[in-house]
């Protein structure tokens, strides 16, 4: 197995599909990384947040990170990673489209404001629960992909090297042993 590069579609097909992603900002030389819900929507992912550290760190340096994947098993996944650029969405008639377009857009999504707008206690401090939306520009999108085998099309029948590949990786592609040859768990 190879690791391949992503195309353009297949890099941003995995980010339409995926609704959970990681993003890593940075202060004064200290990255931070947390789980965000996102809608990708013409170039941008629309999010949601309360004030908290991703916030002042964003707010401070707008250049941001972000990691998505779909990881069926340790060898059948695929990865993206973005940078981009923090937008806040402000509350004001200046940025009122973009931001009800970031509403209509989450509402798509269950549970879109978790885990942005959930009670949150630090140090014993309740946070205020006011809502922020921001948005990410796409500056560069990069990916991977680590999969089975394609199986040749004459090995697809019942016996011979296709019944191999597929006792190690299932019929649909995903990893039907460990490389110990017993079953995951969960399986």
């Amino acid at each position: 197995m190879d690791i391949e590069v992503l195309g353009r579609e297949e890099r941003l097909g995995l980010v339409a599909r995926s609704h959970l992603a990681r993003i890593a900002c940075c202060k004064d030389g200290q990255p931070y990384i947390v789980p965000i819900n996102y809608v990708l929507d013409e170039g941008f992912l629309y999010s949601f947040s309360t004030f908290g550290r991703k916030i002042e760190w964003m707010r401070s340096n707008p250049r941001v990170c972000v990691e998505i994947d779909d990881i069926a098993h340790s060898r059948n996944w695929e990865s993206v990673i973005i940078t981009g650029t923090y937008e806040e969405l402000p509350d004001n008639p200046l940025h009122d489209a973009n931001r009800d377009r970031a509403w209509a857009l989450l509402q798509t999504r269950p549970n879109w404001w978790q885990p942005g707008f959930v009670r949150t206690i630090v140090s014993g401090v309740e946070r205020p629960l006011v809502p922020i939306f921001f948005r990410i520009r796409l500056d560069d999108v990069s990916g991977h992909r680590l999969g089975p085998p394609p199986i040749p099309r004459n090995m697809q029948g019942s016996g011979g090297l296709g019944h191999f590949l597929r006792s190690l990786f299932g019929q649909d592609g995903s990893a039907a042993s460990d490389n110990h040859g017993t079953k995951p768990s969960g399986s």
